[in-house]
């Protein structure tokens, strides 16, 4: 639990609000002559909640811990590692917003262009597995001082798993990295709980039962107490799910249905040199301690000392968080095992005051850009069963359709919304996050209200997938379902009239995926219209169950074989048949429809996708 009742909960409003240092100079403007916590993180600093590193930090410094951020060191030497000194607790270190391989490489092992959490977008000022870089530079530096791991990258590498860019299975990053311990999930309480045991003289090596931590234990130890430890799950080892598909799909189930704060069970997995222990999950953060956190006093800034913007800030900066955690369970995301399933909402009133303190920033020009979490409509649902049971590990929420004990209400959505509208100095509140659209039909009149006043000409949707078979194996729900939402949306921009669109967003290349399934989407997209130019190569991340599907050729909780489509070539030529009516993807169309023996759809008649070999429909 955060500490509610802490000396600076309540800041003063009107005080001059300064950043976390990034230098010995800054610090001592802090009267900090030492600090007690150091945040290595691979982004730029930015004092925004929508930031881990800022958020994280502020949460720290909230608890009374002096606190400074290291932003993007150069790693080739220990130099900027050691210009904050050595901290009196222990450095944190994160990879950033996104885990390093991603935010290094797109989907086709191509190196990005673009960093948008670095200074003018500059590509290169992160490493390649940031965590284990940050971390070993550190030791280097500090032998003895006390390392936690944390941010996405740590969360998601936290057992051994399948890694896309070096196409095999790498040991749990806890296992590589010379860390002591492992944050994984959204990680305020751990921090702060980690941070309060070593202030107390408790050493790092004690501190082995901290809900959402995972730690290391000895092989030695682990012999001797095998069979011993009551209520745990043995995982595979490493070696075996490095080596044996099956156990890898095996483990991954294991993992995933332990992952509940209420019911989920201590996992240990053994490796060469040492044993993985990830304790249960966190619990979510309360209301109100969800409140205290996003009202702490962020600039929500990049820290003064940068040139350049961060572009990763501009579409967040005037956006509010209401809420964590997604209940929609699908394939290919990982917020299951990040943030959970269970929905951690704030108070409206917090909210209100969030906005209403944005109105005061300069550069507010009245519009909110973004209200919501992972799924804009899941504000203030729950479950019946979490707060005693947990979420049912035989059953998802909302598929193959939302569960009867879901309170599935929008009304509070509907409320917040409303109050927001009326805050002196707001235009305008968009929602800018995702919409699930199959939540929105079981209220229409929530779909009436953002039509009227929430949506800037487009809402983002996202079928991902016009194929009933894929949306099956993705755990999305089937194209009747999206077709209906899509002709309500319709209907009620026409009776109100505006003249508003759906932004749909498409995956190819997803596990289950075959080429006729492909050129179905197509035929699809060509009947109904529904063109789009959001789409993405299915890539690999650690953790998700897609990226189970696709390393191994299994369906982790049925067991049964699935197709999977590895080849580059393959991909390319799925992705280009969601996007046949670019001329630069006709010879990729045109094969891809060979392949799928729908050569039928070549020629001059309505119904083709392109009319020869290269040449687009007209």
């Amino acid at each position: 639990m955060i500490d509610m009742n802490n000396r600076t909960q309540k800041h003063n409003v009107n005080s001059i609000v300064r950043p976390l240092p990034m230098s010995l100079r800054e610090a001592a403007q802090h009267g900090w002559d030492q600090l007690d916590i150091i945040i290595v993180t691979g982004d730029a600093y930015v004092d925004h909640p929508g930031f881990g590193a800022g958020l994280i930090g502020r949460v720290l410094e909230d608890a009374g811990y002096s606190v400074g951020i290291i932003a993007q060191p150069n790693w080739d030497m220990v130099d900027d590692f050691t210009k904050l000194g050595k901290p009196r607790l222990f450095f944190a270190v994160t990879a950033g917003n996104t885990d390093s391989m991603v935010a290094n490489y797109t989907p086709s092992l191509k190196p990005r262009k673009k960093d948008v959490y670095a200074p003018g977008g500059r590509p290169g000022l992160r490493p390649d597995r940031a965590s284990i870089v940050y971390t070993n530079r550190i030791r280097q530096a500090y032998p003895d001082t006390t390392i936690a791991l944390g941010g996405v990258e740590a969360s998601l590498r936290r057992f051994a798993h399948y890694d896309f860019q070096t196409d095999r299975v790498r040991k749990s990053i806890l296992a590589d990295a010379p860390a002591d311990i492992l944050v994984y999930g959204m990680g305020e309480t751990q921090t702060v709980e980690i941070s309060r045991r070593l202030a107390s003289g408790q050493d790092i090596k004690q501190i082995t039962d901290i809900p959402g931590t995972a730690w290391k234990m000895k092989v030695k130890e682990w012999k001797e107490r095998k069979g011993n430890i009551p209520d745990i799950i043995e995982m595979g080892s490493y070696t075996e799910v490095s080596s044996d598909k099956r156990a890898f799909a095996s483990s991954f189930a294991a993992m995933y249905h332990e992952q509940d704060p209420i019911h989920g069970r201590c996992l240990i997995q053994p490796h060469p040199k040492t044993v993985i222990v990830q304790n249960p999950p966190a619990k979510p953060l309360t209301p109100n301690e969800l409140d205290h956190v996003y009202e702490l006093p962020f600039t929500r800034d990049t820290h003064p000392s940068y040139r350049e913007s961060v572009p990763g800030l501009e579409p967040v900066k005037f956006s509010i968080t209401t809420h964590r955690g997604c209940f929609g369970s699908c394939a290919f995301c990982a917020i299951t095992q990040h943030q959970g399933r269970i929905i951690a909402s704030r108070s409206i009133d917090s909210i209100v005051r969030e906005a209403t303190r944005m109105t005061r920033l300069k550069d507010f020009k009245g519009i909110i850009n973004g209200v919501g979490g992972p799924s804009a409509n899941m504000y203030a649902m729950k479950c019946t069963q979490w707060d005693k049971k947990g979420t049912c590990s035989n059953r998802y929420c909302l598929y193959p359709e939302p569960c009867p004990s879901l309170d599935t209400d929008h009304s509070k959505n509907i409320e917040m919304l409303e109050q927001l509208r009326q805050i002196p100095g707001i235009s305008k509140v968009f929602i800018g996050y995702g919409v699930r659209y199959d939540l929105a039909l079981l209220q229409p009149d929530y779909i009436t209200y953002l039509c009227k006043y929430h949506i800037s000409g487009q809402l983002g949707v996202a079928p991902e997938h016009y194929s009933d078979k894929i949306t099956d194996i993705m755990g999305k729900p089937p194209r009747a379902v999206f077709e209906k939402f899509a002709n309500l949306f319709t209907k009620i921009n026409k009776e109100i009239g505006k003249e508003q669109y759906l932004n749909t967003y498409l995956m190819s290349g997803h596990p289950g995926s075959t080429m006729q399934d492909m050129v179905e989407t197509a035929e699809y997209i060509r009947d109904t219209g529904r063109y789009s130019k959001q789409v993405q190569d299915f890539t690999p991340t650690p953790m998700t169950t897609a990226t189970c599907m696709f390393h191994t050729g299994i369906d982790p909780f049925t067991g049964k074989d699935i197709h999977v489509t590895t080849s580059r070539r393959e991909k390319k030529i799925q992705r280009a048949l969601l996007q046949y009516r670019d001329p630069r993807n006709q010879p990729l169309v045109y094969e891809g429809l060979k392949i799928a023996n729908r050569l039928d759809l070549v020629g001059n008649t309505w119904k083709c996708l392109i009319n020869r070999k290269g040449r687009t429909q007209k």
